[in-house]
């Protein structure tokens, strides 16, 4: 995985970013392989929880489209080679501070809105992954609600 990584900010991001100090680079790779396991948590990536993926990649992490797509491709590969959340989860709890580590489950949240219906295997997932991220009940519930507003008005 670290390889891949590597090679992903070798190509794309120059200088000082592109420093083996600086975590936030894996860090991305990681929050994009978990909004790419709530995007398959119920078997079936629709082509709107695809796109929801790749603008909220591009957004949130002030990508170009072709780093974008990268970024996805390298996520989706993660994620099927991966044997378990705690790769994930664990560098963004070395890393990322609770406010952030919420946002990324609202994030997730809105994955599973995308096509209109939460079914179990998503809430199940989800139910990992905040207890993974060690996020608190409240924020886990508030987040919910602001992803389920947010959707709700596109």
């Amino acid at each position: 995985m670290i390889a891949r990584i590597k090679q992903f900010f070798e190509q794309y991001v120059a200088g000082a970013s592109a420093d083996p100090e600086q975590p936030e680079h894996p860090l991305q790779v990681a929050a994009a392989a978990l909004l790419m396991e709530m995007a398959n948590a119920d078997h079936d990536l629709n082509q709107t929880e695809a796109d929801h993926i790749t603008n909220t990649i591009r957004s949130t992490f002030g990508l170009t489209d072709a780093e974008t797509d990268d970024l996805v491709r390298l996520a989706e590969d993660e994620t099927e080679s991966s044997t378990s959340l705690h790769e994930f989860t664990s560098l963004i709890n070395q890393h990322w501070p609770l406010d952030k580590k919420i946002r990324l489950v609202e994030l997730m949240w809105q994955v599973a809105y995308a096509d209109l219906e939460v079914d179990k295997h998503e809430q199940h997932l989800m139910r990992k992954i905040v207890n993974l991220l060690y996020i608190p009940q409240s924020e886990y519930i508030a987040a919910k609600m602001r992803a389920q507003r947010e959707m709700s008005r596109r």
